[in-house]
């Protein structure tokens, strides 16, 4: 029995499902991250609304047959779906450099979605000389398949609008950036999870920046040109002007196993591009004022939880020690060039996306628990309150030394999950055994099952007010 256009629309409408989804789920949620993205609220509305629209022609196209005059009604939504869809390829280019993957399959669903509608058409044609009617359409296990794809893309639909809304409220908080005196900034990292919410809000107070970025490129159309983006340290001339340098360069700690090879190249993008800042600075004829410097809590090691580590405390031991010693150790040199040289040690830092979206995902799907004992001490600090700091270091000139830039209230593991649980309204129960993972992860399991207990005791003596002081709060505003 020879195959219907009708059935050829579910099969391609099928096609045009799985395609769909896996854009979404690979491109858009692990590869841009797009939902944490702080640019990317037009585009998320747009995905919202054509998501949504999708549901509907999903169900529409799977269960009814629309004869007379509501074949102008569908082909009407068809319409307003391509004109969406269209629209959503324009707000993209715009916002941000598409990879080749996402490129070619926007290029195949486009291909598949002509053929889909277009067969449509012919069958609508035939329907169209039809009495009026909605006439229920039995199309087997295809129509099941399409009722599944038709809640998944309406719940994608309803998860980008929250998105949205989220990043809305994030741009309607207080830039802390706005009122300071005009500032030319030089960041390294700022395509980074706080280096680009930190060139975002410069930009939108209105100073100028240059980003040094591994491709120039994609980090243009992540600021959409209004940061200049520089591959190589080299292109910046002796006669470069900067008020200041933010130094947040490095790759992520969190990844492959800390093998000698590995060790090397996170000492390297951290040490290597602080060394090259100095290079450049040497031979610069202008000076900045000020150089704000990255580091990390790793610096005091693994610690008791009961011992308070303030700015004064001892270095600790380990991979982690020597990562931040040699790290802080590079930016020093600044100082004898006439710099304010202004140390952050961070904390674990949450905000939409980074470290906190791995440690959310269990929770959401009802596994959360402890890790280990539960007993180890999580130092942690909001973004917002990362910007913060950063922006009060560039204005206030008493600013000086070395900070640790950790929210006051430190928790332990255990209750960390435990509030996640309660804010997410789910059980905690799933409790992983540090033992093995350790076996698995070598030293880099510290990170998981170890920690300290470490308190912004320089911050706090210099006023400065935390805007997510406790973890309830943080997470409250995240989740």
């Amino acid at each position: 029995m020879f195959a219907t256009p009708l059935d050829w629309v579910l099969n391609l409408l099928i096609l045009q499902g799985l395609m769909g989804a896996f854009d979404t789920v690979y491109h858009h949620e692990l590869t841009v991250g797009l939902p944490q993205r702080p640019g990317a609220r037009k585009e998320l509305t747009l995905h919202a609304i054509r998501a949504l629209l999708y549901g509907v022609v999903f169900a529409a196209l799977a269960h009814v047959q629309f004869h007379g005059l509501w074949v102008a009604a569908i082909a009407a939504l068809v319409l307003v779906e391509v004109g969406l869809t269209l629209w959503d390829f324009v707000v993209e280019d715009n916002s941000r450099k598409l990879p080749s993957t996402e490129r070619v399959l926007h290029t195949v669903l486009a291909i598949n979605g002509g053929a889909l509608f277009g067969l449509y058409a012919w069958q609508l044609a035939d329907w169209a000389s039809l009495p009026s009617a909605l006439v229920s359409l039995d199309s087997g296990w295809r129509g099941c398949l399409l009722s599944v794809f038709a809640a998944g893309v309406a719940l994608s639909g309803v998860r980008d609008a929250l998105a949205a809304r989220k990043l809305g409220q994030a741009a309607a908080t207080p830039n802390p950036f706005t009122g300071l005196p005009h500032q030319r900034v030089l960041v390294t990292g700022g395509t980074g999870f706080i280096g680009e919410a930190l060139v975002s809000q410069l930009l939108a107070a209105g100073h100028n920046v240059t980003v040094l970025a591994r491709n120039p490129l994609n980090a243009a159309y992540l600021f959409q040109g209004r940061a200049r983006c520089v591959p190589a340290l080299e292109q910046l001339h002796s006669g470069e002007q900067f008020d200041a340098i933010i130094n947040l360069a490095g790759a992520p700690v969190v990844g492959p196993r800390w093998s000698p090879q590995r060790k090397a190249q996170l000492l390297a993008s951290r040490v290597g591009t602080t060394q090259a800042l100095q290079a450049w600075l040497a031979r610069a004829n202008h000076k900045p004022a000020t150089w704000i410097q990255a580091s990390a809590i790793g610096y005091y090691g693994v610690r008791p939880a009961n011992e308070l580590l303030n700015e004064d405390s001892r270095a600790g031991q380990g991979f982690m020690t020597e990562l931040c010693a040699r790290w802080e150790e590079s930016a020093q040199p600044a100082q004898g060039q006439g710099l304010r040289l202004v140390t952050l040690r961070l904390g674990l830092v949450f905000g939409p996306g980074g470290a906190l979206l791995p440690l959310l995902l269990p929770h959401r799907f009802g596994l959360g628990g402890r890790m280990g004992d539960g007993r180890q001490i999580m130092s942690w600090v909001h973004r917002d309150d990362v910007l913060g700091m950063i922006a009060r270091a560039l204005s206030d000139s008493t600013m000086q030394g070395t900070y640790n830039a950790v929210a006051p209230e430190a928790v332990s593991q255990a209750d960390f999950a435990r509030t996640i649980g309660r804010l997410m309204h789910r059980p905690v129960f799933l409790h992983l055994p540090a033992a093995p993972l350790r076996l698995l992860m070598g030293e880099m399991a510290q990170l998981f099952f170890d920690g300290q207990r470490v308190v912004p005791h320089r911050l706090q003596s210099h006023g400065y007010v935390f805007r997510h002081p406790t973890l309830a709060g943080a997470l409250r505003a995240l989740i």
